[in-house]
């Protein structure tokens, strides 16, 4: 069976995703408003969470495989004296304590320290699949879970602003992160180091990889219109380029592995001589073999 071509409306889509929807519900909104099913998008946030939400549009749900990865950077609002179950403003309360005694000092220490590459315990209120079950189901009936530490990197752990506000110390931060890290997680964690317990009051996404609020548009102005920033434009956004000859798109196109592009494993978009999107490929050795090959138009 042939593969059909890509479509104009193949692209990406880069959403500001409101407070209280989920990012399935922020799919299913622009399903319809693309007319079609083949939507899906590269990485959650949580309902109480706003922000960059990337959504591939047709063929460019491929792209997303890719994009998973890519660090992230987030304003957050971190709340101190206060522990829940969920990490965050929506779980139930778990521990208080006074926070009066907090010097600006141990909280600079108790960032630094969880800065950097860290073992992080992700929170269990979470996605994270436990014998095929989500560890937030389990906890919700009443399992007890423990998930084990896996290694993140906080590339960047900035306290913007602090103030006392109704017996609690409120942090205001900017991390940017490697995938997987939780900023939940962080709160807790901050929290749990200074003695006092902490969550995760408020969440922005500012960055995905390049992509930037700069870049998102809200659900209502797509609603007014509808657009996606196509598919090689994406690619030349979030991978180095290569400029492919016409042979070499014909031996991708085929299978075939073309010489390096002497950038490491890392993925490197290819545009045919047209400045279309040929392919993603990465070096092995002494040739560079594709990840993923762009129908021909």
């Amino acid at each position: 069976m042939s593969r059909a071509a890509p479509s104009a409306q193949d692209g990406l889509v880069i959403v500001d995703k409101p407070l209280g929807l989920t990012s399935h519900d922020v799919v299913a909104r622009v399903r319809r408003l693309a007319d079609t099913r083949r939507v899906g998008h590269a990485g959650t946030l949580d309902p109480a969470a706003t922000g960059v939400l990337v959504l591939g549009v047709g063929r460019a749900t491929r792209l997303l495989t890719y994009l998973v990865g890519a660090d992230k950077t987030y304003r957050a609002t971190i709340r101190l004296g206060a522990s829940t179950v969920s990490d965050d403003a929506q779980g139930e309360v778990l521990t208080r304590a006074e926070v009066s005694g907090l010097r600006h000092e141990q909280v600079v220490a108790g960032v630094r320290a969880l800065t950097g590459a860290i073992d992080q315990v992700p929170s269990t209120v979470s996605a994270i699949k436990i014998g095929g079950r989500r560890a937030h189901a389990r906890v919700r009936a009443g399992e007890l879970v423990e998930l084990p530490p896996r290694p993140v990197t906080v590339h960047r752990f900035d306290v913007l602003a602090s103030r006392l506000q109704d017996g609690y110390l409120d942090l205001d931060v900017e991390v940017q992160v490697s995938s997987g890290t939780y900023v939940r997680a962080l709160a807790r964690d901050l929290g749990a180091a200074l003695g006092v317990g902490g969550h995760l009051s408020a969440l922005r996404r500012t960055t995905v990889g390049p992509y930037t609020l700069a870049k998102a548009r809200t659900l209502e102005q797509l609603a007014e219109r509808f657009e996606v920033v196509p598919m090689a434009d994406a690619a030349r956004t979030a991978f180095a380029a290569r400029e492919l000859s016409a042979d070499e798109v014909s031996r991708l196109r085929f299978g075939q592995p073309v010489p390096p592009s002497a950038v490491g494993d890392q993925p490197v978009a290819g545009f045919a001589p047209d400045g279309s999107l040929v392919a993603l490929l990465a070096d092995a050795g002494d040739q560079a073999r594709s990840l993923l090959v762009i129908p021909e138009p």
